[in-house]
């Protein structure tokens, strides 16, 4: 299989995936039929990475269902520096949440755009834009690969667990770098892996040929040092990575861990999922 179908097939895998999410809020009462069950107090499918992101007061007059169903990492809104009047731009902003948030700090004269790929994900967030009042936002569909909006239009990028979903990540730096105008800013947070993947690693080798690692926002993960070096290729200047959480085997995978991990060292296995961290990515495009 070729590298371009194989790009395809994970984009509709994802679609299919984060669509369904969506869908289990959209449709409550299926809630419990989706891929992505609700009916217990953990939706399936939603790992630790997802966990006390934000502080209570940042939640304040945000409709429950937006702050429960994020799927973020970390908390991107709060090494923006967001200021009023400011643009930015949320890729991969599923239900709205950081939009919300984004658009709430940078005021009436300032706006706050919503990129993602699913038609579910899209009509979620502007029905939690609309519960939120908030009017400073625009929702738009499309990938980071090809993000449409014009050049240097975006002070702003922000991102929650997104990049490490992308197929082509040279190009969806190009294209956030080419949005981003002089002196704008990247703040972005995602699962990185300290120290990268260890090769030879059957553990490795597992994780890169299951497509629901992808979706689980595992095989496409960077690494520091790939992070490190894209981002200053693409030309991006004060590039800073910063680690907020680490996680155990459980908590990558939740309560189930797929099949392919009953042949391996339970040793080795821990080592290598210990290695993915949650990660506040900063850069800044020069002026």
């Amino acid at each position: 299989m070729s590298s371009e179908q194989t790009a395809i097939d994970i984009k509709e895998m994802l679609r299919n995936r984060y669509g369904g999410h969506a869908r289990a809020i959209l449709v409550p009462e299926r809630c419990c039929e989706s891929q992505i069950s609700c009916c217990g107090t953990t939706p399936n499918g939603v790992n630790a990475f997802s966990e006390g992101l934000y502080a209570v007061a940042e939640l304040d007059g945000v409709p429950l269902q937006t702050a429960l169903g994020t799927l973020g990492c970390a908390n991107p809104i709060a090494v923006s520096e967001l200021r009023t009047g400011e643009v930015v731009l949320d890729i991969g902003s599923g239900g709205g949440l950081d939009v919300i948030l984004s658009a709430r700090r940078v005021g009436p004269s300032g706006h706050a755009y919503g990129l993602d790929i699913t038609d579910e994900m899209l009509q979620l967030a502007w029905r939690h834009a609309l519960d939120a009042g908030v009017g400073n936002v625009t929702f738009l569909k499309g990938d980071v690969e090809a993000i449409p909006i014009p050049d240097a239009h975006i002070d702003v990028v922000i991102s929650n667990c997104v990049i490490n979903l992308s197929t082509d990540k040279d190009r969806a730096f190009a294209e956030i770098y080419r949005v981003l105008r002089p002196g704008g800013r990247l703040a972005i947070a995602d699962v990185v892996v300290q120290g990268g993947l260890p090769e030879g690693s059957p553990v490795t080798s597992a994780l890169r040929s299951d497509p629901v690692a992808w979706g689980s926002c595992l095989a496409g993960a960077l690494s520091d040092a790939e992070y490190n070096k894209k981002l200053a290729v693409t030309g991006f200047a004060n590039v800073g990575l910063e680690v907020v959480r680490t996680h155990q085997t459980e908590e990558v995978f939740g309560p189930c861990l797929p099949l392919w991990t009953r042949d391996l060292s339970r040793i080795e296995l821990d080592a290598v999922m210990g290695r993915f961290t949650s990660t506040l990515v900063r850069a800044k495009k020069p002026v």
